[in-house]
């Protein structure tokens, strides 16, 4: 008797709620997946802003290929000498050399460590801002989220989120993101202030102009570093290469996963030398990774970077943008908040977003909602779409709102 992949999802993958969408897809390419029986579906939610590439770009598989062909695995992370590895890095820290009113004390980012992921990523920098400060304390944001291992899971700030799975690590303070006054909590017992420049599960989230520069002054006169997560930020999403760009100031430790990749899993925390150095001894092997800039990823993160220069899409996402926001008018939908392609659609309530994202699904438009803002749709399509594509899906989201009942 034949059983369905549907089935074999439910009885054997670790499932994380009741409801999972349970969309079969077997093929995917730029803005569109596929299911089994054909059906496509434009995918505004880009695997929560991974595929900014779009789905299988040809550079990124061609670069995949190119390194299957080499070699993939060969030692834990920093023994060998690999030059996916090596451009990557050198590519990264090329768009990290950028001026700012508001600098970092230890100078420009110029050292990339490679992870496996965001929340690998989170607690590399954990451990690299402790043994570089000598201090334990951290402050992150309310509604914030960078993970869920313990470390990352301990910065979250909300307590439904976590209160299952304390104790967890103290000496975590909490801030309103973009709030001036609530600076004052960092003190000079502060080890790092992590935060996102965009709040992301937070339901998108931008902050005033004058908040950064003020954020920066505050952790360069504690001594605590300021780490900036990029994780879904990065990679162009918001109209920059990042977005720190935009409020000009400059982070001591940046964050990379998601849209990095172009598909493949990859994460990094980024710092100057004088920061990263302190990895090298007591302990020696400060941190360690198997996996953490496996050959094939940086392979498909580099042609990612390049892809992502060479044909505009940071400029482009803010273009692209600026459409989504000016199509999406409707009595239903409270605003539409964001920088780039990194947009929440507000509406009254859950139940009205989560009527309006079934039906779109059901009429080939994926989106979502958010970790921690359950009354707004996640619109983070790949950079690529094109103008049609979101005229197109914009159509469905508004004739989904006009024939609802709720």
């Amino acid at each position: 008797m034949h059983i369905s992949h549907r089935q074999h999802f439910f009885d054997h993958l670790a499932q994380t709620s009741d409801y999972p969408l349970a969309l079969e897809i077997v093929k995917a390419e730029g803005a569109y997946m596929y299911g089994p029986d054909g059906r496509k579906y434009m995918d505004l939610i880009s695997g929560i802003a991974v595929s900014n590439v779009g789905h299988r770009h040809p550079k990124v598989l061609a670069a995949v290929h190119e390194q299957l062909e080499k070699h993939m695995h060969l030692l834990v992370y920093g023994e060998y000498v690999q030059s996916t590895q090596v451009q990557l890095a050198k590519a990264l820290t090329e768009t990290l050399q950028l001026s700012s009113a508001n600098p970092s004390p230890y100078g420009l980012i110029d050292n990339v460590y490679f992870t496996n992921s965001g929340t690998e990523a989170v607690e590399g920098a954990m451990k690299l801002a402790k043994r570089f400060t000598g201090r334990d304390e951290f402050v992150s944001c309310f509604n914030a989220y960078h993970g869920a291992t313990q470390g990352a899971l301990s910065l979250a700030g909300a307590e439904f989120f976590k209160r299952n799975f304390r104790p967890l690590l103290p000496g975590v303070t909490h801030i309103q993101h973009g709030f001036l006054h609530d600076i004052e909590k960092i003190t000079n017992k502060t080890a790092a202030v992590i935060i996102e420049v965009i709040g992301g599960e937070s339901g998108v989230r931008v902050p005033g102009d004058d908040y950064f520069p003020a954020l920066r002054k505050k952790c360069t006169e504690t001594g605590a570093l300021l780490i900036f997560d990029e994780i879904q930020s990065g990679y162009g999403r918001t109209g920059s290469f990042w977005a720190f760009e935009q409020f000009n100031v400059y982070p001591d430790i940046l964050l990379s996963a998601k849209g990095m990749g172009g598909g493949m899993p990859i994460g990094a925390f980024m710092a100057s030398q004088e920061i990263m150095r302190v990895f090298k001894n007591n302990p020696i092997l400060g941190h360690i990774t198997t996996f953490g800039g496996h050959p094939v990823s940086c392979a498909s993160s580099l042609a990612a970077l390049q892809v992502t220069l060479e044909e505009g899409l940071a400029a482009s996402a803010a273009e692209k943008g600026a459409l989504f926001k000016a199509l999406l008018v409707h009595p239903a939908i409270k605003e539409v908040r964001g920088r780039g392609l990194m947009l929440a659609a507000e509406m009254e309530s859950f139940a009205k977003l989560k009527d309006t994202i079934d039906r779109c699904i059901e009429r080939g438009v994926v989106t979502d909602w958010f970790l921690f803002c359950d009354n707004a749709m996640r619109i983070a399509p790949p950079l690529t779409i094109t103008e049609d594509q979101i005229r197109e899906a914009c159509d469905v989201i508004l004739s989904v709102l006009n024939d609802s009942n709720i």
